[in-house]
């Protein structure tokens, strides 16, 4: 059985990120929620240098490839802490997409690779965007993706639609999800290649306007015959699939344990709320209803807590947990939105106003039944391996 306590490094990694946030994150929201798109770029610029200076940089990454070299476990603690503000990641260098292509980058970019674009990517020097999912066909079934690259003599030739394609505006670079061989195995047939976004025939249609978002990134994009070297694939060709599996199962880690940093931020509201607003006579805290919500709140944070802790483990490990990531991913989803629900109902009027992140959070915890797989897909995932366990004969062991 795993051993979830943390250790002495941990609490103290957890502690100084905590102290950073509550000193220069959380006065700097609304600040940069504000400002225009250079002042907000100055702002986050100041975080980043600051974080730096703390050796708290590129906590994802070996120290090898510029990162703090913490290991993965550490980081899952530490992004519990990180989740709490949309602003935290970027200040530390951990946002996405850049964190996730910057992690492919190391696993499997070349030498070549590695000095043009993982470099300055890791240094903040750049941006970059992660170009895979398309109206045209579903985001849950990426064998069906629909963008093609077509080897032209030293180069590949790029021709398709794709959007959400987030961090696109100001980015340097796409990593594009394309097939390369239409007749080949469903899993081999796809490639993932760099793409700078200054190549002729790149184009940006808009920016997608997204609930809970005010300053949106998320962006439709045209490949008309784009061309770019051979030499800009990641791995080899056919390997488009296998990144990105290695880079979903840990990033959906990541993901959750931000909700639950989420999920931390709403219920400390509140409670600080129900014990401060008095209503016909008493505090809401001494309301059964109120008492009852509290409660299920806590039973469901740390259910989703421990469920995503052992996911964790068991990849820390090497296993793939494809059932406990599933599980992690639509639980999570589920109870990020409720205890951020129950926080607005105890809030009143005060919950849907701007005054208060609550609304924010609420407008952007509704997406996470959707990206990295919708829950239907994930619930779908558990059910047949563990229905398969019993058609074998065995059963469901848990663990």
């Amino acid at each position: 059985m795993a051993d979830f306590t943390m250790s002495p490094e941990i609490k103290k990694l957890r502690a100084d990120v905590r102290a950073f946030m509550d000193e220069f994150v959380y006065p700097n929201e609304e600040v940069i929620e504000d400002a225009s798109d250079d002042q907000a770029e100055e702002l986050i610029k100041d975080l980043q240098a600051r974080t730096k200076k703390m050796g708290y940089w590129a906590p994802h990454l070996p120290k090898e490839a510029g990162g703090m070299g913490i290991g993965f476990m550490p980081y899952v603690y530490m992004n519990e802490i990180l989740g709490r503000s949309f602003l935290a990641p970027r200040a530390f260098g951990a946002q996405a997409p850049d964190s996730g292509n910057a992690e492919i980058l190391w696993q499997f970019g070349s030498d070549e690779q590695k000095a043009k674009w993982l470099k300055p990517l890791v240094n903040g020097d750049i941006r970059s965007c992660f170009s895979m999912t398309e109206p045209e066909v579903p985001g849950s079934d990426p064998t069906t993706l629909q963008t093609r690259a077509v080897r032209d003599g030293d180069d590949w030739v790029i021709n398709g639609h794709k959007w959400f394609t987030s961090g696109a505006m100001g980015a340097e670079f796409a990593i594009v999800m394309c097939v390369t061989d239409p007749e080949g195995d469903a899993h081999r047939k796809m490639s993932q290649i760099i793409v700078p976004l200054a190549s002729d025939g790149l184009d940006i249609v808009r920016a997608i306007p997204v609930m809970g978002e005010t300053r949106g990134n998320h962006c439709e994009i045209y490949y008309r015959d784009v061309r770019v070297p051979v030499t800009n694939v990641l791995g080899q060709a056919g390997d488009g699939f296998m990144i990105a599996q290695k880079r979903l199962g840990p990033g959906r880690i990541h993901h959750c344990m931000r909700w639950l940093g989420q999920m931390s931020r709403a219920f400390d509201l509140m409670c600080e709320r129900a014990l401060s607003r008095s209503a016909f006579g008493t505090t809401l805290a001494q309301k059964q209803t109120v008492q009852n919500w509290i409660a299920d709140s806590v039973a469901e944070i740390q259910s989703a807590r421990l469920l995503t802790l052992h996911a964790a483990n068991k990849i820390d490990q090497g296993d793939e947990a494809r059932v406990e990531v599933s599980l992690i991913k639509f639980w999570g989803a589920k109870i990020l939105h409720d205890v951020i629900d129950r926080a607005i109902q105890v809030h009143g009027a005060l919950g849907v106003s701007g005054d208060t992140p609550l609304e924010s959070m609420y407008r952007q915890a509704r997406a996470a039944r959707i990206y990295d797989g919708p829950d239907e897909v994930h619930r779908m995932v558990v059910a047949r391996r563990v229905l398969r366990e019993y058609s074998g004969g065995a059963g469901w062991e848990f663990e």
